[in-house]
């Protein structure tokens, strides 16, 4: 099997579809098991996938019940996974009690284990097509992958990459927002050029947000990692978009000052309404983003 026929695998598997919602069961499983081959491991119990996949999933997935023995069991029928016994019982006890494990088929598992830029080339390319680019190091890190580069530059994943990105985007939605931060109006430059100010989507560009003023966001780096953890999301309300700020999150050092002070006060407003956020796409981040449910706000 050569590279590319492995790639077109990896970037071809079947996801889960229901409207635009988002399932990264599959693609994290994938991710922890590229950083199982780094280590020198071809397969991985059940027992291992459902606490931390499970993990994943509360960290990176959706705000919705989900089930890690989907993706270890269909991921067979993607031609890049098998399992230790034939027909298994669609059951977590069955599983934990006969010690069932998975990985990659033999012919997949040599070629990774012989071709380390390969790893790195698969991983690079799920953490492209199903998430943005403000959380990946954060996801590598949980599954204890080294791509021994920033992930999210290469230029070499057409098959990752489902639409082309419009390469003006951020600076329309900065000058939307006045070059400075949505939320905390941090606005800093070094000479004539803006840092550490992002053009966050709303709707992720990975699952169809477009390239447009409403579903973008100006962000400081802080608060746009922030909003693509789903620490917190906006709710339209009396003519604004106010912040809500998740249960889930808190913290001692930084989390007042740079969160929960702007639970619900609105987002600073752009130039013009035509650019304001647009309810749909905001919609799309608290259900698919956003931890909910949000902290208490009073009368």
């Amino acid at each position: 099997m050569t590279r590319d026929q492995i790639r077109k695998l990896f970037f071809s598997i079947n996801i889960w579809k229901k409207g635009d919602q988002r399932a990264p069961h599959k693609p994290l499983l994938l991710l922890l098991a590229l950083g199982k081959v780094q280590q020198g491991t071809q397969w991985i119990a059940y027992s291992e996938v459902k606490d931390k996949l499970g993990q994943l999933l509360l960290e990176f997935g959706p705000p919705r019940p989900t089930r890690t023995i989907d993706p270890f069991l269909r991921l067979p029928n993607d031609g890049i996974w098998k399992l230790s016994i034939d027909n298994p019982r669609f059951r977590d006890s069955f599983l934990l009690d006969q010690g069932v494990t998975g990985g990659f088929t033999d012919e997949i598992y040599s070629a990774l284990a012989r071709d380390p830029g390969l790893v790195k080339e698969l991983a690079e390319g799920l953490l492209i097509k199903h998430f943005p680019e403000s959380v990946h190091e954060d996801i590598l890190a949980a599954v204890g992958l080294d791509l021994g580069f920033r992930p999210g530059i290469s230029q070499e994943f057409d098959l990752a990459r489902q639409r082309t990105r419009d390469p003006n985007f951020r600076n329309r939605v900065l000058l939307a927002y006045e070059y400075s931060c949505a939320i905390c109006g941090f606005n800093v430059r070094l000479g004539s050029a803006s840092i550490a100010l992002d053009a966050a989507h709303i709707k992720w560009h990975q699952f169809g947000g477009p390239d447009i003023e409403s579903n973008g966001l100006a962000l400081c780096s802080l608060h746009h990692k922030l909003f693509d953890r789903g620490a917190f999301a906006l709710r339209y309300s009396q003519g604004d978009y106010v912040v809500k700020v998740a249960q889930q999150a808190h913290g001692t050092s930084g989390f007042e000052e740079w969160l929960l002070r702007f639970h619900d006060r609105a987002i600073r407003r752009p130039q013009s309404p035509h650019y304001c956020p647009d309810r749909e796409f905001a919609q799309w981040h608290w259900r698919e983003v956003f931890k909910e449910p949000s902290r208490y706000s009073p009368a």
